[in-house]
Formats: structure tokens, C-alpha cells, sequence
């Protein structure tokens, strides 16, 4: 295994970091762990296994998924990291780790749709009350703050509007409260920021997104203090929620490459944003990396003039929406991102269409949505659109 240290490059640390020649086969690789359970010759070396944190049971550890959460504590610069099936079962563990009967939570109103289903339909369940605020608001986020309030929960990109939430004052808030503050990092990897870095107490991905970057695995990770990942670990257990040895190598596999993959999602991102925004059909583009986005500055603070591959835009209605997504031929729908292919997704509330922007040739992928828009601009029922716009 190379040994690593603080000298050396995000690449370096993605590609060696949890990593080395196996042990038993010497193979280059890391392999594909694929068991249940592990033999011993005796009960009693069974239980030093269990004792020294060895792997007797893959619910409960696994070497290729050892492997990965190292890599992924290295990369967050965190004590130690956590792997779980996916993003929602490593959020559902976290919470219900920190959050028992009686306790309150206040959370991002803006956050992935089953993150907000548990917040708003779930965690009355377990006697545990929720408030959502504007993020963006610290004052609102002040005044949701009660004596039994603890944990302060969101995503530092919001999806899908693309909010950007103040990292470092909301971290005073939570110092100020005693609050365990929780980050879901998916939107820009740790490749663009690291929470923890700047005082947040758990960094969440899911891991099926930009970590593994092919859209083939599904995962979920999360980074903190070891206190605290051995507690999310036993709660997960208990859940029965763990990752397949194969899923966590699809995902170091894929961490691999992270650094050169979210090189070109910004890059092809700021590009369409740009192409976007100069749309008469479109009415706003939120993406934080132009310049009259609300989060502008903050982001480019933050995230060193890289603003990541996930973008939004309000079409004229719904069916205009649908209608451009049909007529694209190298973007698919597609509820997920993070992928090396470039996804849209309509939403079927009010005409916002998200863009998860892939790693294609630039130039190919904006003259794809600059087709598209032609082609729905054609059509009768919106051709008078662009000439009242112009």
C-alpha cells in the first residue's frame, strides 16, 4: 500500500488512498470480497475477530468495503468513514442515530425528496419533530432553534434549485446551539469542497452519484469524528442496511477517476449554464457559477471558481419542459446524476427541468440543447414564444 501524507494531490489520495496489493494473492487489484460470513478455526478466534474490528459477518464488515471507507476518510479528511446501500440508508442511520423521542431537528426545506419525506413523514414516527426553514436565512434558521433542538441538517448545493447554503455561519449556529451539523455533500463531491474542512460535523454523499460517476452502483457514505461513525456503523447494522462488496468496488473503482470527471461536469456545466441563460425561453437558470445567481459569491468562495455539474431552468410551462427533453438525442431522462452521461429530468409540478451534466464533448452537448430548443420552438403552440421574446 502507498504510503501517503498530507503533501500529496486529490488524484493521488483518490487513486492509492485504502488501496494496495492484496495480501493473500498479491493481486494489483483490489478484490471483489464476495462472502457473507468468514471461517475461523476456533469460537474464540471468531470472537477476537469481533473484538479487534476484524470481519466476521459482511452486514457488519467487509473488506472491499474497508477498503472504500478508508479511501473516502482520506479524501474528506475525516477520522473515519462509513458505507451503507445507499444515500437514504446512510441518511436514516445518521439521523436515527443522533435524533431519539423528544428531540427536534431543523432542516433545509430544500433537500432530496425522500430526505424531505423523512423529515416530514417519518420522524413523527420515532417521537422526533422537524422544522423546515429557507437555509439561505440564518435568521429564519436562528429562530427555528429550540432547547431540545440536535442536529441542523442540509445540502450545501439544494436540489434542485441549486440554493447555496452558508457553511461557515451555519456552522457558528450550530457551535453556538451544541448542534450536530449534517452536510449532504452530494452535489459537488469532495473533489469541490469538504465539509469538514470548514467545521461540519458529518459530511454525507450518496456515493451512487459522482463518487462512482457510471451510474452502474448504489451507495451511500458518510465522514466524521470515528465517535460518531462507530454509532451511525451500529445503528446501520441494526438496520441491516449494508453495501454488496460488489457495489463498494464499482465505487472505488469509480472514486478513482473523480478528480478528471469533475473537471469536465464543471466545465460542460458552466458552458450550458451560459448557453442557457441566453435563451428567451427560459426564464431563469440556476446554476451558482453565473454571475447573478443569489449564492454567486459564496460559492465561488467556497468552491475556489468550480461550481459542479448539477444546474435547473424554468422552461415556459410543463409541456415545453417534456417537450425538450424529448427532442434531445445525447441527454436521457434520468432521475439520477452524477453520471458521466447527461441526464434532464422534468419536473412534473411546475416547469423546472434539472440537468445533471455529463462528461461529454462541450461543444456536442450544447449544440444538442441548442437543437432542441429549435425544434420545440418550431412547433405550433410555442412558435410565436421565441418571436415575443426576442
Amino acid at each position: 500500500m502507498a504510503k501517503l501524507n498530507g503533501s500529496h494531490g486529490f488524484s493521488t489520495i483518490a487513486i492509492h488512498a485504502g488501496e494496495g496489493p492484496d495480501p493473500a494473492t498479491n493481486a494489483h487489484n483490489t478484490p471483489i470480497y464476495q462472502t457473507s460470513t468468514y471461517a475461523f478455526e476456533t469460537l474464540e478466534a471468531k470472537q477476537a475477530a469481533a473484538e479487534s474490528n476484524g470481519h466476521f459477518y459482511t452486514r457488519n464488515s467487509n473488506p472491499t468495503t474497508r477498503a472504500l471507507e478508508t479511501k473516502i476518510a482520506a479524501l474528506e479528511g475525516a477520522e473515519a468513514a462509513l458505507a451503507g446501500a445507499s444515500g437514504m440508508a446512510v441518511i436514516s442511520a445518521t439521523l436515527l442515530t443522533l435524533l431519539h423521542q423528544g428531540d427536534h431537528v431543523v432542516y433545509s426545506g430544500e433537500v432530496y425528496h425522500y430526505a424531505l419525506e423523512f423529515f416530514e413523514q417519518r420522524a413523527e414516527h420515532y417521537g422526533i419533530d422537524t422544522s423546515a426553514v429557507d437555509i439561505t436565512d440564518l435568521e429564519a434558521v436562528r429562530a427555528a432553534i429550540r432547547p431540545e433542538t440536535k442536529v441542523l441538517y442540509c445540502e450545501f448545493l439544494s436540489n434542485p434549485r441549486i440554493q447555496v447554503a452558508d457553511i461557515p455561519a451555519l456552522v457558528n449556529i450550530a457551535r453556538e446551539h451544541d448542534l450536530t451539523f449534517v452536510v449532504d455533500n452530494t452535489f459537488t463531491s469532495p473533489y469541490l469542497f469538504r465539509p469538514l474542512e470548514h467545521g461540519v460535523d458529518l459530511s454525507i454523499h450518496s456515493a451512487t452519484k459522482y463518487l462512482c460517476g457510471h451510474g452502474d452502483a448504489i451507495a451511500g457514505t458518510v465522514a466524521g469524528s470515528a465517535e460518531l461513525i462507530e454509532r451511525i456503523h451500529d445503528t446501520l447494522v441494526v438496520l441491516g442496511s449494508c453495501i454488496s462488496p460488489f457495489n463498494s468496488w464499482l465505487i472505488l473503482r469509480g472514486v478513482r477517476t473523480l478528480e478528471l470527471r469533475m473537471e469536465r461536469h464543471c466545465a460542460n456545466a458552466l458552458a450550458l449554464a451560459e448557453f442557457l441563460d441566453r435563451q428567451p425561453e427560459v426564464e431563469r437558470v440556476n446554476y451558482a457559477g453565473l454571475p447573478h445567481h443569489p449564492g454567486h459569491a459564496l460559492a465561488r468562495d467556497m468552491l475556489g471558481g468550480r461550481y459542479g455539474g448539477m444546474l435547473s431552468f424554468m422552461a415556459p410551462d410543463t409541456d415545453y419542459a417534456n417537450q425538450l427533453a424529448n427532442a434531445l438525442h445525447l441527454a436521457d431522462h434520468g432521475v439520477s446524476l452524477g453520471d458521466v452521461f447527461t441526464l434532464v429530468w422534468p419536473n412534473r409540478e411546475d416547469p423546472l427541468v434539472r440537468v445533471s451534466v455529463g462528461c461529454e464533448t462541450t461543444d456536442d452537448l450544447v449544440a444538442d440543447f441548442e437543437q432542441a430548443f429549435e425544434a420545440v420552438s418550431s412547433m405550433p403552440d410555442y412558435a410565436l414564444v421565441r418571436q415575443m421574446s426576442k
